[in-house]
């Protein structure tokens, strides 16, 4: 049987981490939810009458800022800046949100759209949802490890071009 890796030290690892990231760390920002059902997109895949997203919804993070790159074409300079925001899985389970490409987190003042996401953040190396099939010399393995944050790859969208709509109430 595993010593380390526990539901009593997935709880530790959590009660610890939200403290840092909430009381010390205290790096915010707003997380849109993109709403694909309600956005209509004409025969080109454009969303002329705007996209709508759900949110937005706080949330605690770990941020890792790219550098900025000023790349130039015939059309003039091109500004790019990628930033990687990092979220404690249990605080997207506690507000029912899934990150999908084509979400909008925006970060101080400037809206970031996610290009890609990665969830294999694994606690003891151990994914729970897919246990070793039955082991005699170690049996229990389900009970132990934690899929435990997930990371958001984004890049910088002008806030004009994201046309995010406010609903009405």
């Amino acid at each position: 049987m595993a010593l380390f890796g526990g539901s009593r030290d997935i709880n530790l690892f959590t009660t610890i981490n939200r403290e840092l990231m909430g009381d010390i760390i205290t790096q915010q920002c707003s997380f849109y939810k993109y709403k694909l059902a309600e956005t209509r997109v004409n025969i080109y895949g454009e969303a002329a009458d705007g996209r709508y997203f759900k949110g937005p919804i706080i949330f605690n993070t770990l941020i890792s800022r790219q550098d900025q790159e000023y790349s130039e074409s015939d059309l003039g300079v091109d500004f790019k800046w990628g930033i990687e925001f990092r979220f404690l899985r249990e605080d997207l389970v506690d507000a029912n949100l899934v990150p999908e490409v084509g979400d909008v987190i925006m970060y101080n003042k400037g809206y970031y759209e996610v290009t890609t996401t990665n969830a294999n953040q694994y606690i003891v190396g151990k994914n729970p949802d897919y246990p070793n099939e039955e082991n005699p010399l170690n049996p229990g393995l389900e009970n132990f490890g934690a899929n435990f944050s997930i990371i958001c790859n984004t890049i910088y969208t002008p806030g004009d071009q994201l046309g995010i709509t406010r609903e009405r109430l």
